[in-house]
């Protein structure tokens, strides 16, 4: 199995939701909510891409990072790439049904694993999918985080619950989904959060609690404040606001005011490795990947999505040694070009 062979199985068996472009920006399924396109005009996923094609690197060959440590810890756990499986639900609203949930989530899960890192799962409008992500937690010895959208506290509680007694690592919420439209086809009702809801949260599971879906400095510090483990810069790949700015543009100012105080991951228009180490630049302690490794489990099951995060840990391994980086937990901002 390759990636060519991937991204031709899971273009057969996505037909309809997901054309696996040659370039995937969006600009094809633009508007295609539910799917996994952007909302409204698209702009917001390709502000994605965008934002970090921008970024350029300095080329470095003198100097000592002949073999780069690709290893980390996060919440407790020792990973050999800082690439994760971003949380994802709705095989059959977003993506077509050719797997159901629980082979999605099993792909994701176990592909994640197999290549030394984690994966996510999600929520959406029909309330067993996140049952579906817990039951294939449950079956990697509790090696994932389960998120959940931003439900009513007491609905978000008794999902805390579930998680706990699958034994996830973390859990979190995804407060960037409180005005997704599958949820409100759904009948799922769903909506902002406040300080105090998010400090209730924290103070009420023993997991370390996560919010995805920080966009700005002054939310990254009442995160901080709030007693968050970490934070997901994320625009929710575009499929919740239009014409917002890409993650990498505000990703920098973010880690200016609150690295060291919360474990920043990001996410968002991630295509290769070179792009994961752009974000560890602008102040990432990890990356999230979502439609590339959609497209593996579709196309190649957890073995797609294993091969799709080993690519990319090639590549980044490859883009180390040339810009000089030792450590994935040490990536200077001097790598990039002001």
């Amino acid at each position: 199995m390759d990636l060519k062979q991937v991204r031709e199985t899971a273009r057969e068996k996505m037909k309809g939701y997901c054309r696996v472009c040659p370039v995937c920006d969006g600009r094809a399924c633009a508007g295609s909510v539910p799917g996994i396109g952007g909302t409204g005009t698209g702009s917001a996923f390709n502000a994605n891409l965008e934002a970090l094609a921008k970024v350029k690197l300095n080329l470095r060959t003198i100097h000592q990072a002949k073999e780069p440590d690709l290893s980390l810890t996060l919440f407790g756990e020792e990973l050999a790439t800082p690439i994760l499986a971003a949380p994802i639900t709705g095989a059959s609203i977003n993506m077509g049904g050719a797997l159901t949930e629980r082979e999605m989530v099993d792909a994701l899960l176990q592909g994640a694993l197999a290549a030394g890192s984690l994966g996510m799962t999600g929520d959406t409008g029909v309330p067993s999918m996140y049952d579906d992500g817990l039951a294939g937690i449950k079956a990697v010895n509790g090696k994932g985080i389960p998120f959940i959208k931003p439900r009513s506290q007491e609905e978000i509680k008794k999902r805390i619950d579930k998680a706990e007694a699958a034994g996830a690592l973390a859990v979190g919420v995804d407060v960037d989904g409180a005005g997704l439209i599958t949820m409100a086809l759904n009948g799922q009702p769903v909506g902002p959060k406040s300080v105090e809801n998010i400090k209730e949260l924290v103070s009420y599971t023993k997991l370390p609690f996560i919010v995805k879906g920080i966009m700005t400095v002054d939310e990254a510090k009442l995160m901080a404040e709030a007693g968050v483990a970490a934070i997901v810069v994320s625009n929710h790949g575009g499929r919740v606001l239009d014409h917002t700015l890409g993650a990498a543009d505000v990703l920098p100012e973010i880690a200016d005011a609150v690295k060291g105080k919360v474990t920043i991951l990001a996410d968002g228009g991630v295509r290769s490795g070179v792009d994961v180490l752009k974000l560890l630049a602008l102040g990432a302690d990890a990356v999230l990947v979502g439609r590339p490794l959609i497209i593996g489990a579709f196309g190649g099951g957890s073995e797609g999505v294993k091969l799709t995060i080993e690519t990319y840990t090639k590549q980044l391994l490859q883009a180390m040694i040339l810009t000089g980086t030792e450590k994935v937990t040490q990536v200077s901002r001097d790598i990039l070009v002001c």
